[in-house]
């Protein structure tokens, strides 16, 4: 089945062995968070320290390239037409690297994966709530001030449980007035109230996560009446706990509601999934169909910032 990704974190998706590499070659430690080929973690503030630990390996940017060719080539493997992938600027910065070079490699290593596997790509810039307002407004003008063909999109992930949104409405403005495409992290660790503020206070037309609209049935009614695209991640959510199985998980009621939905695998080695792991889970555990499957690619395709 052809499949379509919206919802990826670059850094996210660096494998443990590439991490490995990339730490000898540094000489860096992270035996701290890498046992036996994997990420080590236990809730979502470890998961972040890790993520962010592991992060640190991508030194200049050539590192990006490689790491970028390396995810669009295991998403080509799975049979996918098309993926975007948040990067933040804000991670490359720590290590010395600047926006443009970390764009510009990103780019260069979707190019090789185009060229050699006929797959498309582009790329969302990303701000991190827990960096505070500051931080996303600079990010968000190194994002206009700095047009790129493949930076499309505009986005917030980090800790939602971080600052108000309505503190990132300065950013979602700069973003949108460059003509990015606008999406945030939303309805994750927090409930319904944190998806009605991004939509008002963001502008956003896609949601990153958005799962727990399903705690309140008008809002579940204004995303199927607005046409707001859900960047959904189910074996994310259980593997942080959100749901404690997929039993619980309410993909298929969003879904039976009419909301349109998008099937993605967030930070897949962090949560051992892979996009083709996010499309059999829709099947074996939610009971879609190869109908509804091909329904989610083909919403994804249509709300891809491209």
């Amino acid at each position: 089945m052809l499949k379509a990704e919206l919802h990826c974190h670059i850094e996210g998706a660096a494998e443990p062995d590439l991490v490995l590499r990339l730490a000898r070659k540094y000489g860096m430690d992270v035996s701290d968070i890498i046992q036996d080929h994997a990420y080590q973690w236990n809730d979502f503030t470890s998961f972040l320290n890790c993520y962010d630990t592991a992060s640190r390996v991508f030194r200049e940017p050539e590192d990006y390239r490689l790491l970028a060719y390396d995810y669009y080539s295991r998403l080509a493997d799975q049979n996918a037409i098309y993926g975007e992938v948040f990067a933040s600027p804000d991670h490359a910065a720590e290590m010395g690297i600047g926006y443009s070079d970390m764009i510009n490699a990103i780019s260069d290593g979707i190019d090789d994966a185009q060229k050699q596997f006929g797959i498309e790509g582009r790329i969302i810039v990303t701000c991190i709530r827990h960096l505070g307002p500051e931080s996303a407004e600079l990010v968000a003008e190194l994002c206009a001030s700095n047009p790129h063909p493949k930076v499309t999109g505009f986005g917030m992930a980090g800790d939602e449980r971080a600052f108000q949104v309505e503190d990132f409405a300065n950013a979602f403005a700069i973003a949108g007035d460059a003509g990015l495409g606008l999406t945030a992290h939303a309805g994750e660790l927090d409930g319904p109230k944190s998806i009605e503020d991004v939509l008002d206070l963001l502008g956003v037309k896609r949601i990153g996560h958005g799962v727990r609209a399903v705690e309140s049935p008008a809002l579940v009614e204004r995303l199927v009446r607005e046409q707001i695209v859900l960047e959904v991640c189910a074996g994310s959510n259980i593997a942080l706990g959100i749901y404690p199985g997929y039993e619980q998980h309410p993909l298929p009621t969003l879904l039976n509601a009419g909301v349109r939905i998008t099937l993605n695998s967030d930070d897949p080695p962090y949560f051992h999934t892979s996009l083709n792991n996010e499309y059999d889970i829709a099947a074996k555990h939610f009971g879609k169909n190869d109908e509804q499957l091909a329904g989610c690619t083909r919403t994804a395709i249509n709300a891809a910032f491209i």
